[in-house]
């Protein structure tokens, strides 16, 4: 666990300082490409704010795992074999395919932050992108001979867990911090309760990419996330959550498994996006369609202001996560 813990913190480390260093570059280059959001509508800021977020925090995560692995290679830090998805040759296969899918949500974002998609075909590219996570990467454990039950159940899962960041990215900070929380949970857990020091290294790489992140966007943003940066943020959460799942007891022959981590880490943003959807519909208006009704900005509404409304959301999805964990 000791070398585990160490290369958690390589990799933490360089997913952060990556993530850091390269989002000046991305945002200058964003400026220039004319990738930006523009003020109007709902929004409050009064210029164009380059969309640089979800290019830097993918940057983080991606480079920063490809250094740690030639540190590896290189013996200067401990070696963590990919023992949660398989064996080496399987598990390799699955972290390729989770790889594609989060480099996929990071392009469709991406797409949509360029030429705002429409709802339908955003749904029908995340449903893509989840349909060949389920089939070749990972899915909700169910018993055996019900194979297509869990790839429904993981379909739906990574689908809505990713538009629930999505909705999420409505204040600054909020979706980077509870994706930080969330990651951050995931890899302490996987650390302590799992010896998984591979999905330790995994999360830690996503937290730190989203810790270089956060100083450029709260309390003050000069970047964005975008719909790629949420989007990655909350496919890569989904997938954390699958592969934090832990038999819990013997149920008629087979294992029952515990959903509280992976609910934790994921819970804010989902019980949000449950009430907007419920609000919106009981409205008679579309579910997909933005307004101001999120919990962030009721909070902020209160006087709390919309950095202060931001913590307590910080400070709830800490608090599921240490009560569900337990």
């Amino acid at each position: 666990m000791k070398s585990g813990f160490f290369v958690g913190l390589w990799a933490f480390g360089l997913a952060c300082g990556v993530s850091a260093v390269s989002l000046p570059l991305w945002r200058a280059l964003c400026r220039r490409w004319g990738h930006v959001d523009d003020p109007g509508h709902r929004k409050i800021h009064v210029q164009p704010i380059p969309l640089a977020g979800g290019l830097a925090v993918a940057t983080g995560g991606l480079l920063g795992g490809l250094l740690l692995w030639i540190l590896q290679m290189s013996g200067v830090t401990g070696r963590v074999e990919i023992g949660s998805l398989g064996g080496e040759t399987e598990g390799l296969r699955r972290l390729g395919v989770l790889v594609a899918g989060a480099v996929g949500m990071l392009v469709l974002g991406a797409w949509d932050d360029r030429r705002d998609l429409g709802a339908a075909a955003k749904f029908f590219g995340q449903g893509i992108i989840a349909v060949l996570v389920a089939r070749w990467g990972v899915q909700v454990p169910v018993p055996d001979g019900f194979a297509i039950f869990g790839q429904v159940l993981t379909v739906f899962w990574i689908v809505a867990v990713t538009n629930a960041f999505n909705l999420s990215d409505n204040m600054n900070g909020l979706c980077a911090g509870l994706g930080l929380i969330g990651a951050t949970a995931v890899s302490v857990s996987s650390l302590l309760g799992r010896g998984a020091p591979d999905l330790a290294c995994g999360a830690a790489l996503i937290a730190g990419s989203l810790a270089g992140y956060l100083p450029y966007n709260y309390p003050r943003a000069s970047v964005f996330l975008g719909d790629a940066g949420s989007q990655w943020v909350g496919y890569g959460l989904s997938i954390l959550a699958l592969l934090s799942l832990t038999p819990a007891a013997p149920l008629d022959g087979g294992l029952q498994w515990s959903w509280r981590l992976a609910f934790g880490v994921v819970a804010v943003p989902l019980i949000d996006m449950a009430f907007v959807v419920v609000s919106r519909t009981w409205k008679g208006q579309p579910f997909w369609v933005g307004d101001t009704q999120h919990l962030s900005h009721r909070l902020a509404r209160t006087g709390l202001g919309k950095a202060g409304a931001v913590a307590v959301l910080w400070l709830l999805g800490a608090l599921l996560v240490a009560l569900l964990s337990r």
